[in-house]
This record gives C-alpha cells, sequence and structure tokens, in this order.
C-alpha cells in the first residue's frame, strides 16, 4: 500500500503541475476557454471572469499538485485535489455526454483531449486521489509549519507572475498552430489519402401533415405525395483536420486576400486586434503609426479583424483593414492587438502590443535580413 500511495503522490504532483503550468504560459487560451463554456451554458453574465477564473483554476491545480508531490503542506494539496477531482469528474460526465465544447482544455493546447478521453483520466485521478486522502493523517511535516507555508506562498506568487509576463509578452512556448518559423500554407495541405469527414444525410419529408426521416437509401424521391420539408447532415466520424483549416482574408470590399498575402515574396506585417473595441485606442494608434512608417518604406501592412464594417469605418485612415474569423485571430496571436511579421507565408516573427520594436528597429531588422 505505502508504494502504490507513493505512485499515487508522484502521479497526481506531476499531472496537476503539468496542468497549471500549460495553462500559465497561456493565460488567454485557459480564459477563452472559461468564454466557451459560459456562452455553452447561457452564462454570458459571466464572461467577466473567464480570465480572473483561469488564473484562479490553474495556479490552484499548480499549489495542489506541488504541495503533493513535494510534501510541503501536503495535507492542505491532497485536500485541494480531492476538491478539484471531485468538482471535475461529474462535470467532465456531463461534458461527454452533451459535448457542448469539443475539447475540455484541462491541458490548455499543449496536449488536446476529447471529453470522453478528458472523463477517463478524471476516474483514474480520483482514485488516486482517494487513496492519497484515505492515508492523509500519515502525512508528516518536512520543515515548520510556517517554513512551508512561506515557501507555498512564494510559488504561488512566482505562479502569478509568470502567468501574467505570458499574458503581456505572449506565451514563452506557443503551443498554437501558428508558430514562428511556420510557413502558414503548408499546415493548411491535407494529405492524399487521408480520411476526410463521414456523415450521416437524413432528409425530412412530409406527407398528409405528418413529417418523416429518411437515409440516402429509402428517400421517396419519385413519390410525389411527399413534399421535401429539410435535409441534415450530421458528422458521425470526424477525419484529418490540418493545423490551420481556418485561415481567410478579406479586405473591406470582400475580395479574398489570403493568397496574395501568402504568396508575397516580401515582407509584410499583419496587425492583428480581434476586437478593436477591446483593444484601447492607446494601443491602436501605436500600431497605427507602425504601418504608416512601414508603407512610407515600402512593406505591405494590414489590420486585421473581425469587428464589424460599422466599427471599422470609424477608423478610416487609409490603412487596409481586413476582416477575418475571430477565434483564427486569436488563435494566430495572443494579444490584442498583436504583431505578426511574415515572408513569403512564413511567420518571421511575432509580438504583442507590449514588446513590439519600434518602427525604426523593425525596419533595421528587415533591412539586414536581407541584405544577409
Amino acid at each position: 500500500m505505502k508504494i502504490f500511495r507513493s505512485f499515487a503522490r508522484i502521479i497526481i504532483g506531476l499531472v496537476f503541475i503539468f496542468s497549471g503550468i500549460v495553462k500559465a504560459i497561456d493565460p488567454l487560451g485557459s480564459a477563452y476557454k472559461f468564454h466557451d463554456y459560459f456562452q455553452a451554458f447561457n452564462m454570458e453574465f459571466m464572461f467577466w471572469a473567464s480570465l480572473p477564473l483561469a488564473i484562479l483554476l490553474f495556479t490552484a491545480e499548480f499549489i495542489a499538485g506541488f504541495s503533493v508531490l513535494t510534501g510541503l503542506k501536503q495535507k492542505y494539496g491532497i485536500w485541494g485535489v480531492m476538491i478539484l477531482m471531485t468538482i471535475f469528474t461529474p462535470l467532465t460526465l456531463i461534458l461527454a455526454l452533451t459535448n457542448p465544447v469539443s475539447d475540455c482544455g484541462c491541458f490548455g493546447d499543449a496536449i488536446h483531449l476529447t471529453n470522453w478521453q478528458t472523463f477517463g483520466k478524471n476516474i483514474i485521478l480520483l482514485v488516486l486521489s482517494v487513496t492519497l486522502f484515505t492515508e492523509r493523517k500519515q502525512v508528516k511535516h518536512l520543515f515548520s509549519s510556517i517554513t512551508e507555508w512561506i515557501i507555498i506562498a512564494i510559488f504561488i506568487i512566482l505562479n502569478i507572475l509568470f502567468s501574467l509576463y505570458n499574458l503581456r509578452y505572449l506565451p514563452v512556448i506557443d503551443f498554437l498552430p501558428y508558430k514562428t518559423g511556420v510557413k502558414i500554407a503548408d499546415q493548411m495541405v491535407i494529405p492524399d489519402g487521408v480520411a476526410s469527414d463521414e456523415y450521416m444525410t437524413t432528409f425530412i419529408y412530409e406527407k398528409d401533415g405528418i413529417q418523416k426521416e429518411f437515409s440516402l437509401t429509402d428517400y421517396p424521391a419519385d413519390d410525389s405525395t411527399w413534399k421535401f420539408i429539410d435535409q441534415k447532415s450530421v458528422v458521425i466520424k470526424k477525419g484529418y483536420q490540418p493545423p490551420i483549416h481556418d485561415f481567410s482574408i478579406a479586405s473591406s470590399n470582400g475580395d479574398d486576400l489570403t493568397d496574395k498575402i501568402l504568396s508575397h515574396p516580401g515582407y509584410s506585417i499583419l496587425m492583428i486586434s480581434s476586437k478593436l473595441s477591446e483593444a484601447g485606442n492607446e494601443r491602436l494608434s501605436e500600431g497605427f503609426d507602425i504601418g504608416y512608417y512601414f508603407l512610407d518604406n515600402g512593406i505591405d501592412f494590414y489590420i486585421l479583424t473581425s469587428s464589424g464594417t460599422s466599427e471599422v469605418l470609424n477608423y478610416n485612415n487609409g490603412l487596409q483593414f481586413c476582416s477575418a474569423d475571430e477565434i483564427t485571430l486569436k488563435t494566430m496571436i495572443r494579444s490584442n492587438p498583436g504583431y505578426i511579421l511574415i515572408k513569403d507565408g512564413t511567420i518571421i516573427s511575432k509580438w504583442s502590443w507590449a514588446n513590439v520594436p519600434g518602427k525604426e528597429e523593425l525596419i533595421r531588422e528587415i533591412t539586414q535580413s536581407v541584405t544577409r
């Protein structure tokens, strides 16, 4: 039993620490997942709490795992793990049965699990947690109580500061498809021979005021007494999906600029603001100044946003505004606004609004790279 308890402590500790760290690397991604859940359960009034709750959750996960693994205030860590597993195990069962959100986000974007896989993982962790919980009275202190609390407090602060750093300056590890060095077009290709999505299509017909569903093999195509009402297609088996499958950029006039931007042999800057109204006027003004400077120096500059036409017209400043999907923009860069430097469709660099280099420095870096 002692060996199994040590095994449970190591597994629980490592899993919770890993979960807490990968979420702290990408706090906005964790906040977006809370947002998705609130939307799925008609709790839009909680949108404002998405980021605070995300930080609270991954900090609690990290500290609970750290406590269990190291033995510092281990009894409290075991209680924390037990509370979290008691909450999330039945919750993930509900998610598996209803599937309102396809990916639980339990490991951020580092590892994607289906809701059923997550539920299975939580069952295993719950069994290990119960093992630790039933023998929690055997836990001994490594140091004095005050010393252990000080160490725990230090790691809480470090974890929060680490997440805030990633929030301000972009994640230190990019788990998303739009990484530096990626050629976007290559990530959009579907290889030959891979399985595609499989659908089940049903047809709804009406006769004598009664509607009935038919399959592809038995629908009354030649029976004029039946009136066609609707058609439904449901995915029954997911096929291969390329890492980037929703990248599309359109001009304010509706022209598709995707190929033009990805095939341009020179450098281009993409200023990305998922919602202009949420970026702040000062940050937008700084971005516009960069845009003017780049255009004056012969470098393409595009502003990508999901904001509506009426809002974009408020910024009628001569720069090229383009429309793109909001989720795509949030996936491209975790900043509003953020900046991506591309050349021939390849991502060269990414910056948040907080660490984008000065205009002259950017031009100098590009000029030097061209002459190398």
